[in-house]
């Protein structure tokens, strides 16, 4: 290959200049201006696939350390878990790199079977050494993810095929849980050259999360090349993949921000798949002949969390004012004006779908928009003039929605009943800093996508760390219906503690769910059905197919 000196010619590294990318995409000079990834690996266009999707809350792609909405989607196609759940079963676990699974002989944990002659991207067998090495620098990293599996004791290699993981509380829950992109089987042997530490000071020693950012070590159908934040996410075929050959030979994911940049891009073909189109762009692609529309109702939901410090706010620091914003905010506008009709409302943390949360218990449960009640809370408050706050939110979208334009809303609909909400527009990087640092002043707008199909882990979540973002201290009473609606059996007993819990929730209005997206996702007709889930990670990559597949 001939090597230029120019930046905007191909070089010998295999990497084609942001110029020629365009050239290849037929991506034009408005969308050069606008701001397109500098280079990006070079391929033919049919045998590569392009998500459009905004990616700006990517701040790694280390499993073991992510805690975001989009990076699950691009975890799973570099990794494999012992088990997983089929598109549309949320009930179902159903076998990945393990084939069986039953309890050990004492009851106390899980004992797994391993799938035979599974190879990494690297190359490297998968070996039962591999899955404990997996478990344990999860658990002693001691990050977001180790505190879903805070109930397990310890992994155990019993042949070279056979796992044991044993649990402290076997009555709790753990095949949903480790059915997640975050609980992936590494590759410890090419991890471990790189930093990657399953020791019990794995916090301190563990240096892999840069290497793991711009690669994978993991058995999933492709292996990440390249992450450029706020750019792109690059992917080449894993030609070791146990399920077969990936349909393609390499995957991009784009950030495009701007939904009406997404628009432009899916109409052009310059991307296969665009996720983040507002109400009024999906209704210009309805007689579109080269595009069609799938729709799937999430488990994700956007709710504010208001702090309850009376430090950072004294208003904030009364019960009745926080729930007078509850009962201020115009819910069923929401969904209906700025989400086209696309999305439900589950009354707080567990969504709709979920043991103990329906529409109906929803309606009945949650907040509704009242503006007397809402005024007479103020009143009973000590504060009938109102009060100001602060709204915290990140530059990005959400269902096609941006935070801003959902803080405005909010913003209108409180200043009905005189609460002065002042919008700060932050980094996604600084907004989950200042949030999970407990340092947020106010409010603040964001997301909540399962890391798991379990109803612990949302509801765990909300009265633990969630609970210390907003400075709230939970009751014990709430905390032990919580543990024993997870391990109750009884179906009807089990959802009849999860409503109890969500009504002592509500009452407290630290968290207000907003909405729960039914996600309208525009597809190049050149690609069969789409296998989305709302289990977390959006969609299965390798099912994710050319037509004449």
């Amino acid at each position: 290959m001939t090597v230029r000196k120019d930046r905007h010619e191909t070089t010998n590294d295999g990497w084609m200049s942001r110029r020629d990318v365009a050239k290849l995409l037929g991506i034009g000079g408005a969308a050069l201006a606008a701001g397109l990834p500098e280079r990006v690996f070079a391929q033919t266009r049919r045998n590569t696939l392009v998500i459009g999707i905004d990616i700006s809350d990517t701040v790694t792609l280390d499993p073991a350390r992510q805690a975001q909405y989009t990076p699950p989607m691009s975890l799973l196609a570099a990794y494999d878990m012992l088990v997983t759940m089929a598109p549309g079963d949320y009930i179902t676990i159903r076998p990945q790199l393990a084939t069986k699974w039953e309890r050990t002989p004492d009851g106390k944990g899980w004992r797994f079977t391993l799938r035979d002659n599974v190879k990494f991207a690297s190359g490297n067998p998968m070996t039962a050494a591999d899955v404990k090495w997996s478990m344990d620098r999860v658990l002693y990293l001691g990050d977001q993810t180790s505190q879903y599996i805070s109930h397990v004791e310890r992994t155990e290699v019993v042949d070279a095929k056979t796992v044991d993981v044993i649990l402290k509380d076997p009555r709790q829950p753990l095949m949903t849980i480790i059915a997640a992109p975050g609980f992936p089987v590494y590759d410890s042997k090419l991890l471990m050259q790189h930093g990657g530490d399953a020791s019990r000071d794995a916090k301190t020693k563990d240096s892999a999360t840069t290497w793991l950012n711009n690669n994978s070590a993991g058995a999933g159908a492709y292996k990440l090349v390249r992450w450029e934040r706020n750019a792109q996410i690059q992917f080449v075929r894993n030609d070791n993949y146990w399920r077969g050959k990936p349909p393609f030979e390499r995957v991009i994911i784009r950030h495009i921000g701007d939904s009406a940049a997404q628009l432009l891009s899916i109409r052009r073909g310059d991307i296969d798949i665009a996720f983040n189109l507002i109400p009024e762009q999906i209704a210009t692609l309805k007689a579109e002949p080269s595009v069609r529309l799938e729709a799937l109702t999430s488990l994700d939901f956007v709710y504010m969390a208001l702090t309850q410090n009376p430090e950072f706010n004294k208003a904030l620091g009364v019960k009745e004012a926080r729930q007078a914003i509850g009962h201020a905010i115009d819910y069923d506008g929401i969904v209906k004006n700025l989400l086209g009709g696309a999305a439900v409302r589950c009354a707080n943390f567990l969504p709709i779908g979920v043991s103990g949360s329906t529409e109906e218990i929803a309606r009945r449960v949650g907040y509704n928009q009242d503006i007397d009640k809402a005024r007479q809370l103020l009143q009973k408050a000590g504060l009938a003039d109102g009060f100001e706050f602060e709204i915290a939110y990140g530059n990005a979208a959400i269902a096609g929605v941006t935070y801003q334009t959902l803080g405005q809303k909010i913003q209108a609909d409180l200043a009905l009943v005189n609460i002065r909400a002042k919008l700060t527009p932050m980094d996604q990087v600084n907004l989950r800093t200042t949030y999970t640092g407990n340092r947020a002043q106010g409010g603040v707008l964001t997301f909540w996508n399962p890391p798991a199909v379990e109803n612990l882990l949302w509801a765990a979540a909300s009265v633990e760390r969630v609970a210390r973002r907003v400075h709230w201290p939970v009751p014990p009473a709430l905390d032990k219906i919580v543990r024993d609606a997870a391990a109750e059996q009884d179906p009807k007993k089990q959802a009849d503690l999860w409503v109890e819990y969500q009504k002592q929730t509500v009452d407290n209005a630290n968290y207000f769910v907003l909405f729960q997206p039914i996600y309208q996702i525009a597809v190049r007709s050149n690609l069969a059905k789409l296998p989305l889930t709302a289990a977390g990670w959006q969609l299965d990559m390798y099912d994710v197919k050319p037509v004449s597949s």
